[in-house]
């Protein structure tokens, strides 16, 4: 099991404002805007989609690391932590599935 964590990966991806996009791709998307980071991020996870269904499963892996690594990206420019995403996800599973979204379904 890697040590490697998604609170590695945001951190590494906070770092990478620092950067000069000469040299970070990070910086790159952060610089280019929403527009971009939501475009690469649907972009990725249509492509691990793909992958789930051709039942390759290298490619499955490498596309949702991407997909993870562009959420980040997302969540970073929008200065919303991991954490937060994290909170929220152990606040739904307190319950079963089926009654946090029905629960959802009668606050909408």
């Amino acid at each position: 099991m890697t040590q490697f964590t998604l609170d590695d990966l945001a951190a590494l991806i906070r770092s990478r404002r620092n950067d000069s996009a000469s040299t970070s791709y990070t910086r790159t998307l952060l610089d280019a805007g929403m527009p971009k980071i939501a475009k690469k991020f649907g972009e990725e996870a249509v492509e691990t989609v793909i992958a789930a269904m051709e039942d390759d499963q290298r490619a499955l892996i490498n596309e949702a690391a991407d997909t993870f690594y562009h959420l980040l990206v997302m969540l970073e420019a929008r200065d919303i932590p991991l954490d937060a995403v994290l909170h929220e996800l152990e606040r739904r599973t307190k319950q079963s599935g089926l009654a946090e979204k029905a629960a959802r379904g009668a606050k909408e």
